[in-house]
């Protein structure tokens, strides 16, 4: 194999790599590069460093700003996440963003709950308050499956007050969780070796049910009403998700 020099490394390296300087531009081949795409993944290689955070944030912006995304999907549980999205869409009582960001509070706390994702989704409220309406809106949504207990809670709250006969059913079925307390990878080691019965039946019987009802449901308070079931639908989806 022939040698490279550490002359020639670099040349080629000055062809495919931009500097970062902390200016407006800096990542003006980026937005390039992403052209059109509907989807663009950022990945970073901490669980909460200052400066990724922070770039990562600026690049976000940018997204929302020049290609008109609406949704930021984030590494992060769905109950603690929409409680920012009901923030930033300014469909909440939070006084403001670090009152949003008070759900995060499973390790690793510091990955969303930190000054530079408090400083992004205080722009995004004010940048959502001045669009025209909420098709050009952007959301703050969460990925991760680790909330079983937090979403089954979720949507007992809701249907504990929209529904009390569906909440003591889906009291019920996601009482098959009780044994194991909150250890999911207890429950996850007894049913994936066959040592107990799995809740897979009971969470996809309450998804179910809910969507039997969703039309009784979504007829009730006009857009909270739909808000409100999503948000529960979600949790359920993710009980279901998670059990998995």
């Amino acid at each position: 194999m022939p040698r490279v020099s550490a002359n020639h490394i670099t040349a080629l390296l000055k062809k495919s790599v931009n500097p970062l300087r902390g200016a407006d531009k800096d990542y003006d081949p980026l937005m390039d590069l992403i052209g059109e795409a509907r989807i663009v993944l950022l990945g970073e290689a901490s669980h909460g460093t200052h400066e990724f955070c922070r770039e990562r944030a600026t690049i976000t912006r940018r997204l929302i700003q020049e290609k008109g995304f609406t949704a930021v999907a984030v590494e992060a549980d769905w109950p603690d996440a929409y409680r920012v999205n009901r923030y930033v869409l300014g469909r909440s009582r939070e006084a403001n963003g670090l009152e949003s960001l008070a759900d995060f509070k499973r390790f690793p706390t510091w990955m969303w709950r930190n000054r530079d994702v408090l400083d992004f989704v205080t722009w995004l409220r004010a940048h959502n308050e001045s669009q025209s309406g909420d098709a050009s809106a952007a959301g703050f949504y969460g990925l991760d499956l680790y909330s079983l207990h937090a979403s089954m809670r979720a949507s007992l709250k809701y249907l504990d007050r929209i529904d009390p006969e569906s909440a003591q059913r889906a009291r019920s079925r996601y009482a098959c969780f009780d044994h194991y307390g909150e250890d999911t990878q207890r429950y996850g080691y007894a049913a994936g070796f066959g040592l107990a019965k799995t809740c897979e039946d009971d969470v996809i019987a309450q998804l179910k049910d809910l969507h039997r009802r969703a039309e009784n449901y979504l007829h009730r308070d006009g857009f909270v009403a739909e808000d409100e079931f999503f948000f529960a639908e979600q949790n359920a989806r993710l009980v279901k998700n998670a059990e998995r």
